[in-house]
């Protein structure tokens, strides 16, 4: 019996990893001369794990899994980071050359998760983004999923 719990434990374990974002470790990148860095991370949540709407920080998009983050590298001045859509959300930055941390999670409403784009301060969120993978490029996506 107790063979039958671990092999039903491993499967219920793999299928959670499998939903987690595999990639490097958190990696802090560098931007040219007046541009700003924006590291849009998701904490890992099994709740809404298999949502990934898609996040666009200036021209750039990306569809970010549970413990992932993308460095989004935008010129400086006022820029949008949103999740489209009817139960999108929205940040407006006025970005300096800096890097700046946008904590993006998945609440529920009544039939479906409704993403939310929170600002972080720094010293919370570099202990939050050491537990997240960089989100591959192949999750990248700014031409399609609109």
């Amino acid at each position: 019996m107790n063979a039958v719990r671990c092999v039903i434990f491993a499967a219920f374990a793999a299928g959670l990893a499998g939903c987690a974002v595999q990639g490097a470790p958190f990696e802090k990148v560098s931007a040219p001369r007046g541009h700003a860095i924006i590291y849009v991370y998701r904490p890992y949540s099994y709740a809404g794990s298999l949502l990934r709407p898609p996040v666009t920080c200036g021209d750039d998009t990306a569809r970010i899994g549970p413990g992932g983050y993308h460095a989004f590298i935008v010129p400086t001045g006022t820029v949008t980071c949103d999740v489209p859509g009817e139960m999108g959300d929205r940040v407006e930055l006025h970005a300096d050359a800096r890097v700046y941390y946008i904590r993006e999670a998945i609440g529920w409403g009544a039939l479906s998760g409704h993403p939310h784009l929170d600002p972080i301060d720094t010293d919370q969120a570099q202990t939050e983004i050491q537990q997240c993978c960089v989100q591959e490029r192949p999750e990248l996506s700014s031409a399609s999923n609109h």
